[in-house]
């Protein structure tokens, strides 16, 4: 199985997850459908299929989360050298050379990505462009339309 980067946050968010799933989400669907079963016939108890849907969607979610946590290199970003170059984890705040404006992303996994929050995948296309570059490089990002350059204004490791 390849091995997937993550930060030692995005592992330690899907622990939680996989623990709620085990401990709260599980044992409440298996009491709805020990509840629905009482009810009689199952065939029209539309309880009982919600509930075994439910199931069938905590199984897989915890299944999910078992085989990425299996295949993640968990990477501690505040333990990482200080080079000032880009690397998976680190922070990069970037000014846009056309409109000016400034934006940080911290770069993560896959499954960490959030745009909301700031974090982009290392495999989208401006996390790659940005990686093994410093403070001051100009890097062009390929977006659909057009070329966009940005400036790296700073690198930190938190």
């Amino acid at each position: 199985m390849k091995r997937s980067p993550m930060t030692l946050r995005g592992a330690e968010l899907l622990r939680q997850e996989l623990k709620r799933l085990k401990s709260e989400d599980r044992p409440r669907v298996i009491k709805a459908i020990a509840e629905a079963r009482s009810h009689g016939d199952l065939s029209e108890n539309a309880e009982y299929h919600a509930a075994r849907e439910q199931q069938g969607f905590i199984e897989g979610r915890i299944g999910e989360i078992e085989a990425r946590l299996g295949a993640a290199e968990i990477i501690d970003v505040a333990s990482l050298p200080s080079t000032g170059r880009v690397v998976f984890g680190s922070t990069v705040e970037i000014e846009d050379q056309d409109e000016g404006s400034l934006v940080t992303y911290q770069i993560v996994g896959e499954d960490e990505a959030d745009i909301r929050q700031g974090r982009i995948s290392v495999t989208s296309p401006i996390a790659r462009a940005l990686i093994g570059k410093s403070s001051g490089d100009v890097v062009d990002v390929t977006a659909p339309g057009r070329t966009r350059s940005y400036e790296i204004v700073s690198v930190k490791y938190i």
